[in-house]
């Protein structure tokens, strides 16, 4: 494929008013509605968009009640209106919920609880409300201590919406990045696609990039990644290839940003946090989306010497960043994982989707590859020549939520599924989705 073929993250499985058939007049009138108070740049997925109503576990429901199989939304990290997350937020609601800038003793315990999760080094912890704005402040706060401007991304990366995040987000397309002269781009580390050892190849793809920026002027502050590579089509293995990318971006006096948004929160199985498969130490965690299963709450994790230089030389205010009513919801979710022992269940249920997945795969020739991490798994379409086959995929992602299965596609050509499930998952949903799925594949 050429680089015409590639797509952004946001074309890929996304609803189009203008093919659209056979939609209800509820939907074509919400369609409308939407499109005229919201405008076009919010975009809707699948075929025939949904209006969903109602969530309980891994199932959600459509204002006609019909029930679906969500193994998609990594948002409801510990499953739809899960009931502890629920009564935390009640509770705490109907106590109080104010501005950062008065003690709380629930803030500063699930700061305490939540550095605790992390290697000893990253011990200081800072709360925003998106994960966008948690990847904003870690690019200040990166380039403050290194006094560089420049950051290396993947070339399919998705990392936010704010103006420098957009730029560090490839995947949105080329208008967010063209004014970002300080902003260079990798190939991702794909496996499937790269051969010899997969370590040094993409240290080597790094390390051109620092010298470039260097010799730009502009030097590297640093290198921020997904530790699943999600938006680059879901590359788990094998670790551990980031380390000696790591090791080039420490050595030009850069820094390591991991982004955990996605990752984050038992969801690789293996670990509370994607990085700790690959055996690294970054100087910047961050994360959002699962952290409040939903409510609004995201942050950073740092060493302490990174957060004590920002915090002399700049300031940093966040009004609702880590406010008592969402650090409840995050709370809740923290227990939950541990009590529930959801990240031991990612792995096994994880295992037990790769396996029934590769099964499938061993039957038909347009599947080429199965790779996953605990509850985050993709599929990837080829072509009779081997070539990606977006078109394939995106017929999966629709055909499977007609008979009640959400998934969704991602990667660089938009050809790789997108499966994950909220951590509770059991194995008669794992069962029941391998069963349309094989049914759908064949």
């Amino acid at each position: 494929m050429t680089t015409l073929d590639r797509v952004g993250a946001l074309s890929v499985n996304g609803f189009d008013a203008s093919s659209a058939v056979g939609l209800s007049t509820r939907t074509l009138d919400l369609v409308e509605r939407r499109r005229r108070v919201l405008g076009p740049a919010y975009h809707l997925m699948y075929e025939t968009p949904l209006e969903l109503v109602r969530g309980e576990g891994v199932y959600v429901y459509d204002a006609d009640g019909t029930r679906y199989l969500d193994m998609y939304n990594n948002v409801a990290s510990v499953g739809h209106c899960h009931p502890r997350v629920v009564e935390a937020v009640t509770r705490q609601m109907s106590l109080i919920n104010t501005h950062t800038r008065y003690l709380h003793d629930a803030v500063i315990g699930y700061a305490e609880d939540l550095v605790g999760t992390f290697p000893d080094r990253l011990d200081t912890a800072m709360f925003t409300c998106t994960g966008s704005e948690a990847n904003d402040l870690a690019l200040r706060i990166a380039r403050h201590a290194t006094g560089r401007q420049g950051i290396i991304v993947t070339e399919s990366a998705y990392h936010g919406g704010t103006v420098d995040v957009a730029a560090c987000s490839p995947s949105m397309g080329p208008a967010s990045v063209r004014d970002a002269p300080w902003l260079r781009t990798v190939p991702a580390p794909d496996a499937y696609r790269v051969e010899g050892d997969l370590g040094t190849w993409f240290a080597e793809q790094v390390q051109a990039q620092i010298d470039d920026l260097a010799a730009s002027g502009i030097g590297i502050a640093a290198l921020m990644i997904d530790s699943i590579f999600a938006s680059d089509g879901i590359l788990p293995e094998p670790t551990p290839f980031l380390k000696p990318a790591a090791d080039v971006v420490h050595a030009a006096g850069g820094m390591l940003i991991a982004d955990e948004v996605q990752p984050g929160f038992g969801r690789l199985g293996a670990s509370m946090w994607g990085f700790e498969r690959h055996g690294l130490l970054p100087d910047i965690v961050t994360m959002g989306k699962p952290m409040g299963n939903g409510v609004p709450i995201a942050g950073l994790v740092m060493q302490s010497s990174l957060a004590e230089q920002f915090g002399r030389d700049l300031r940093y205010f966040n009004t609702f960043g880590g406010n008592p009513v969402t650090v409840a919801a995050a709370q809740a979710v923290l227990d939950v994982i541990r009590d529930e022992d959801l990240v031991a269940n990612s792995a096994a249920m994880g295992e037990r989707m790769l396996a029934g997945l590769r099964t499938v795969a061993d039957r038909v020739d347009s599947i080429g590859d199965v790779r996953g991490a605990g509850l985050f798994v993709g599929v990837e379409f080829i072509g009779p020549a081997g070539q990606p086959d977006p078109a394939e995929a995106l017929r999966l992602v629709n055909a499977m939520k007609k008979r009640g299965v959400l998934i969704s596609a991602t990667g660089l050509y938009g050809n790789t599924l997108k499966i994950r499930p909220p951590l509770t998952i059991e194995a008669a949903d794992v069962d029941l989705f391998l069963e349309q799925f094989a049914r759908v594949v064949a």
